[in-house]
């Protein structure tokens, strides 16, 4: 099964689609808003780059300049062309795919984007081969500081193994930040065999607290959404056998730290935003229940005063507060109720899922 669906998705993704017009949902292409910034960026990727662009959201995260970056399913290299302008001359990234027509694309346009960005050949790498075997790739283990993938996951049989090895290549304070498509209840057998299904990137997603299980397992133990999408389908054949399952667009971000807890723990501590990205002088997001604006200091569980500790992003916070008393449990942490009313309030409303995203609690 595993080979059968391998073959598939090669030869979904290397030729029958021919751009992402092609695609029968929005599943694995969907237009984010964002800054003036990545837009511009986005805009001036090669027009053959841009129309093989397949991934269903936006994996460009904060204060990456420097940094060393590995992207699983990198396709035809637009999500790694537009990282590497951004991580500069002392930045290296490094794009592993297994569809060959896809590598041949990236490989195609890797020089006119290192001239238009004013990169090195050293800082731009791409590599032909399975991210379920990455640890095969020659790839340092603890050595990059940001893995990032943009909808592929869910088209990988051994998921847990790619979450595995995305933690061993992690350094300490690394994050593993990506999007992916999800849904609300498990997938049938019947439907994972529908090579169709498949190659849109439905059939082969996760059950969320399936995915929240696997990640816990693999290491990391607190999983934290950064945006959640609605897929439409407008394909009415795809749609007749895919109901009543709704799927979803989820950015995660997944943080490599030794000491995060199962759950949110009140310690009494703080951390205030100083303002010093460039790109978000007024406030900074974490994810979805965690906005902090600058100069005010805002309480933050135990897990979220790591992250922001512990990773890349120390150096834009100030931190008040210790491990000495616990206060017991973080109010308004616990996602699994979370992601259960926006399932709920989908099926209830229809398209509401905007009003949820607004609306959801966190520490």
């Amino acid at each position: 099964m595993s080979n059968n669906i391998e073959d598939s998705v090669k030869n979904y993704y290397g030729k029958v689609l021919k751009t992402n017009r092609d695609l029968k949902t929005s599943a694995c292409s969907i237009d984010l808003t964002t800054s003036k910034k990545i837009k511009s960026l986005i805009n001036s990727i090669h027009p053959e780059v841009n129309e093989k662009f397949y991934g269903c959201g936006l994996i460009i995260p904060e204060a990456i300049e420097g940094s060393h970056i590995l992207d699983l399913g990198s396709g035809s290299g637009r999500d790694s062309f537009i990282l590497a302008s951004l991580a500069g001359k002392k930045g290296r990234v490094v794009g592993i795919d297994m569809t060959k027509e896809q590598i041949e694309v990236a490989q195609k346009h890797k020089k006119y984007h290192e001239e238009l960005f004013g990169l090195e050949d050293k800082n731009l790498k791409f590599v032909h081969g399975k991210i379920e075997n990455i640890l095969d790739a020659s790839l340092q283990l603890n050595s990059f500081d940001l893995i990032v993938s943009n909808c592929v996951i869910n088209l990988v049989p051994n998921k847990e193994k790619v979450l595995q090895d995305a933690f061993k290549l992690l350094k300490v304070g690394g994050e593993f930040y990506f999007s992916d498509i999800y849904s609300d209840r498990r997938v049938p057998e019947h439907l994972i065999n529908n090579e169709l299904l498949y190659g849109e990137c439905l059939s082969g997603a996760l059950y969320w607290n399936d995915f929240s299980n696997l990640a816990k397992s693999s290491g990391f133990k607190d999983p934290r959404i950064v945006s959640v999408k609605p897929i439409t389908i407008s394909n009415k054949e795809v749609k007749k056998l895919i109901d009543p399952i709704k799927f979803y667009s989820i950015t995660y971000r997944l943080f490599k730290i030794q000491d995060l807890e199962a759950d949110c723990e009140d310690y009494g501590q703080a951390v205030c935003y100083k303002g010093n990205l460039e790109e978000s002088p007024h406030s900074i997001d974490l994810d979805q229940g965690h906005t902090f604006p600058k100069g005010k200091f805002k309480e933050v569980c135990g897990n979220t005063y790591l992250m922001l500790n512990q990773s890349r992003m120390r150096k834009y916070f100030e931190f008040a507060g210790s491990w000495d008393t616990h206060h017991g449990t973080f109010p308004n942490c616990n996602p699994k109720p979370i992601i259960n009313k926006l399932f709920t309030d989908n099926d209830s409303q229809g398209n509401g899922l905007e009003e949820s995203e607004s609306s959801i609690p966190c520490c």
